[in-house]
């Protein structure tokens, strides 16, 4: 269906939520009709973070909110589903629009496949009503479950659209860039370069993928890596846990910015833990670029600066090759824990494609890798 007769069935003037390829339209939508305009539409740091900006302007509204995201993102809103919004709590209405990734029967990535299979249960035991919006359903349809739907919401109780793949359509283009000159997949090469054969953590995303794919250029093995191609914003603690269980051991975490943001809280830990044999590097490119390229609030803060409020002891910016390296050789040299944000422009190879073996492979490669030094 339209993505904007979605949005007039709903009839809600404030949207919340991280960002999900599978709603790349309603997205595009809500960017080309708001931007970022705090009365009207947040990206926030997390879907946790988002169902709270939720409750708040419900609570000094009285309006219903809604927020959007892949469901993926349904570990992070049970806590403030269970203990703030649901009706035994304060009873806070709210709509969520759901992206189904790893829908049973529909191919997707391994790190999907399980939480697609748990998507509608995961709702069901928040008691929170659901409806499926496929590329068949019609206006109608949706209309009528959204009748249903107010009944429920004015109980103070929650519901969800779950869209399926290609469920949205008519959505206005936007382009998403910036000014940074250096590409992700070039700085991950002078990263590769660098390390050498020293344990690689990198983020979920498009890294991971160009990370792959730089080692199979270049001829090398997959040992050192561990993809995190799941779990969006947890990569820089398996890298500290890794780092810590590993004391004689260079250890390299390659992050993104939006994951970076989505559990802020990480580089507190890894601040205070201080290991000396661990890099932290952040690519930001100020997006989410993995699911579509819309924006993080990256470009309004200083990454480094938040790093070393966390007390990691050298944290820097770059933006330039000649930064970069060296930076990333002085990060290899030093007994300390090291900070690199490095600014990057939004784009990737249209070929760029996905790593071969499975997340299991992965695992028993990096650990037998591991286990050897």
């Amino acid at each position: 269906m339209k993505v904007e007769d979605l949005i007039s069935i709903i009839g809600a003037d404030f949207y919340t939520g991280v960002p999900d390829s599978q709603l790349k339209g309603l997205c595009n939508y809500l960017m080309h009709k708001y931007g970022i305009d705090p009365a009207h539409h947040i990206i926030a740091a997390n879907e946790g973070n988002a169902a709270a900006l939720a409750a708040g302007y419900n609570l000094s509204t009285g309006k219903v909110p809604v927020v959007y995201m892949q469901n993926s993102g349904e570990g992070n809103i049970i806590n403030p589903v269970a203990s703030l919004l649901n009706r035994k709590v304060y009873g806070i209405p709210c709509i969520f629009i759901i992206g189904w990734r790893g829908e049973p029967g529909v191919h997707d990535e391994p790190q999907h496949l399980y939480q697609g299979e748990v998507t509608i249960k995961l709702l069901e035991d928040m008691e929170i009503a659901s409806f499926v919006i496929g590329a068949d359903t019609l206006g109608g349809e949706v209309g009528s479950a959204m009748d249903e739907f107010r009944s429920i919401l004015n109980e103070g109780r929650q519901v969800a659209f779950i869209i399926r793949k290609g469920a949205l359509t008519d959505a206005p283009k936007v382009d998403y860039h910036n000014d940074f000159p250096l590409s992700r997949e070039e700085i991950i090469e002078h990263i590769t370069a660098i390390s050498g054969a020293d344990p690689v953590i990198s983020t979920t995303g498009k890294a991971s993928r160009e990370l792959f794919e730089i080692r199979t250029a270049k001829g090398q093995g997959h040992g050192t890596d561990f993809l995190t191609v799941g779990s969006m914003g947890h990569t820089s603690s398996i890298a500290l846990s890794v780092a810590l269980n590993k004391p004689e051991t260079k250890v390299w975490c390659i992050d993104g910015d939006g994951a970076a943001l989505m559990h802020m809280g990480a580089m507190a830990v890894i601040g205070a833990s201080a290991p000396k044999n661990l890099v932290h590097i952040v690519i930001n490119n100020c997006a989410h670029e993995t699911v579509g390229g819309m924006p993080t609030v990256a470009n309004r803060i200083d990454l480094a600066g938040v790093a070393r409020a966390c007390g990691y002891p050298h944290a820097c910016c770059v933006s330039g090759f000649t930064e970069l390296d060296r930076e990333l050789l002085l990060s290899k040299e030093r007994d300390e824990l090291s900070f690199l944000e490095v600014k990057c422009g939004i784009g990737a190879r249209a070929d760029l494609g996905r790593p071969t073996g499975t997340a299991a492979e992965n695992k028993r490669a990096f650990m037998d890798y591991l286990s050897g030094l």
